[in-house]
């Protein structure tokens, strides 16, 4: 697979910045969803950047400060528990998405973005791309920082939590993580809207 397919198309037509946009996020169950728009210079290389989910973590944590390095612009886009139980997960994601792009659209014209999978509703052309971090480098490059953007929220968090193991699952609702909240119940952050947290405030009312 070219990564640089959908780049290369739109560099043809003379354009030049270029955001690649992808989240992180959606289906732990405490934390925000991270969004991330990068745009990189028209001669970006970087060998074996893909999907983040596919990279370890060590590799993941020495592309992003490459990328961040390199890259021409990028933004974070942030929306927490709250918002997420209020709009819904999905909406939730577009937000973060947008957010991620007007940060960029403060530091660079945009005049093209590269989004994986869902469509959104914004004044600049979109392509959205179904498995685009697979697919686009700009792409893959957001995933990367999204990732290790929200990672290392959760590392944070690990930090003031230790019994709750944030870093070994990241918020997702393992196994291991399902045993911990049973064990020591919620904390702030959580995302009520979720499943396995509402049977858990379910279990607490009824106690």
């Amino acid at each position: 697979m070219d990564m640089y397919k959908y780049e290369k198309e739109l560099y043809s037509k003379g354009l030049k910045y270029i955001g690649g946009v992808d989240e992180v996020g959606r289906g732990p169950l405490i934390g925000p969803v991270v969004a991330a728009c990068v745009v990189l210079p028209k001669d970006f290389i970087l060998e074996g950047l893909n999907d983040s989910k596919k990279l370890t973590e060590k590799k993941r944590e020495q592309f992003y400060e490459y990328i961040i390095n390199h890259a021409l612009a990028h933004g974070i886009g942030i929306v927490g528990p709250e918002e997420i139980d209020e709009l819904n997960i999905y909406q939730a994601s577009k937000k973060a998405m947008i957010l991620a792009i007007e940060e960029v659209q403060k530091k660079i014209n945009l005049e093209h973005v590269l989004i994986d999978a869902m469509p959104l509703s914004i004044d600049i052309s979109t392509t959205s791309i179904i498995k685009g971090d697979s697919k686009s480098i700009s792409i893959a490059a957001a995933s990367v920082i999204a990732k290790v953007t929200r990672d290392r929220m959760m590392y944070e968090l690990d930090k003031k939590y230790p019994e709750y193991q944030f870093g070994k699952h990241k918020g997702y609702p393992t196994k291991l993580h399902l045993s911990l909240i049973k064990k020591y119940g919620l904390i702030d952050g959580y995302r009520k809207s979720y499943g396995p947290v509402k049977e858990i405030i379910n279990e607490y009312q009824k106690s």
